[in-house]
């Protein structure tokens, strides 16, 4: 990327054209052709949108736009075969950790519905269910006198 780089500074400055200059005239910031001309790939989040800076900077030299990038498509292709595979797999592992750690925000129009767990509401039935059987042992002892059923309807 270095060289890459270097001959875009030099041909920039064999055409007598300042960085302020080929800035106003690419409408790009003068600190992203600096970082192109030093080869600092690392201050560009984006790939594709660094590869666009470089056809666009190499259009506006009069340099050969093609050459320069399946020049920078080498590099790209030489600087991610040297990651081990290790790495690569560690860095997918984390990702999907983060992605399942992170919530999503939605409108409440197009959130899926959440799926409830059955056990919370098996839980919450049987609790139900167990305080309707106490309330009925507990009505049955209440109306029971001497383990004799007083029937409501003679005693009205």
């Amino acid at each position: 990327m270095n060289e890459i780089g270097q001959s875009l500074k030099d041909a920039r400055e064999k055409a007598g054209v300042s960085l302020d200059e080929a800035s106003k005239d690419l409408n790009i910031e003068v600190v992203i052709i600096e970082n192109i001309e030093d080869g600092n790939i690392g201050c560009f989040k984006d790939i594709f949108v660094l590869k666009d800076y470089i056809q666009s900077y190499a259009k506006y030299l009069g340099l050969d736009d093609a050459k320069i990038i399946d020049e920078f498509n080498e590099y790209l292709f030489e600087y991610t075969s040297k990651i081990p595979l290790e790495d690569i797999e560690k860095a997918i592992i984390e990702k999907n950790k983060q992605e399942e750690n992170k919530e999503e925000i939605a409108s409440p129009y197009t959130k899926p519905v959440m799926k409830t767990k059955k056990l919370y509401y098996a839980i919450i039935y049987f609790i139900i269910f167990l305080l309707v059987i106490l309330a009925i042992i507990w009505s049955v002892k209440q109306i029971t006198i001497n383990n004799e059923i007083i029937n409501y309807v003679s005693y009205l």
